[in-house]
């Protein structure tokens, strides 16, 4: 899952307004942030096989540090904290909200991904395997994607137009996975990892730009 992870960055927005988007846009993605500099060192492992879903070329047999249940629940609460610290009020409740948000990212990976979360080490993985079927995963990613920009742009008001550049937006994002889907398989792992934290990269800044179209808490 790549787009349907922003879902959850829009509804966290909605639920507390004074945390920056872009922020949320790092909690959602912190997992693979994480997950792709582990690729490029070596820590973490992944082989690119054409095929093997229909959604995605990538065989996750080693990443216990970033998408194991421990690391994650240990890089949710990371983020928290360090958001609590930025926080002059409300810091309880930014701390949840950004952990949240960045564990987000490992229960959609577990309804999308083949078994290859592990629950301990890199031993027990889970996943629900929705990756087997195109359509079926490709839909449930716009679907969280649409419904957490709704609440975004129902619950965190606009300034003149702004929900217009929100829609712009949304639609560049629902057409940046489309291509995601439809482009040929990575050339190799570091390849994909550094084309990965380019694109998490470049949808962090819109998502400040677009932030600014909104009425400040």
């Amino acid at each position: 899952m790549f787009i349907g992870h922003y879902g959850p960055a829009f509804g966290a927005k909605a639920a507390m307004r004074a945390i920056p988007l872009w922020v949320l846009f790092v909690a959602v993605q912190w997992l693979d942030v994480w997950w792709s500099i582990f690729v490029l060192t070596g820590v973490e492992k992944v082989r690119i096989v054409p095929g093997f879903t229909p959604a995605s070329p990538l065989d996750l047999y080693y990443m216990p540090y970033t998408h194991g249940l421990i690391g994650a629940l240990v890089l949710s609460a990371i983020l928290g904290a360090i958001m609590a610290l930025f926080m002059k009020r409300q810091r309880g409740l930014a701390f949840l909200i950004v952990a949240a948000a960045v564990f987000s990212h490992w229960i959609l990976d577990l309804i999308v991904h083949m078994p290859d979360l592990p629950l301990y080490d890199n031993s027990m993985k889970v996943g629900f395997g929705l990756w087997r079927y195109f359509w079926l995963s490709a839909s449930l990613e716009l679907a969280f994607l649409f419904v957490g920009a709704w609440f975004y742009a129902r619950f965190v008001p606009a300034k003149p137009r702004g929900n217009l550049w929100l829609g712009i937006f949304v639609l560049v994002m629902a057409a940046v996975e489309f291509v995601n889907l439809y482009s040929p398989p990575p050339a190799s792992d570091k390849v994909m990892a550094v084309k990965a934290l380019a694109a998490y990269g470049v949808l962090t800044l819109l998502a400040a730009v677009v932030d600014r179209t909104r009425v400040k808490a």
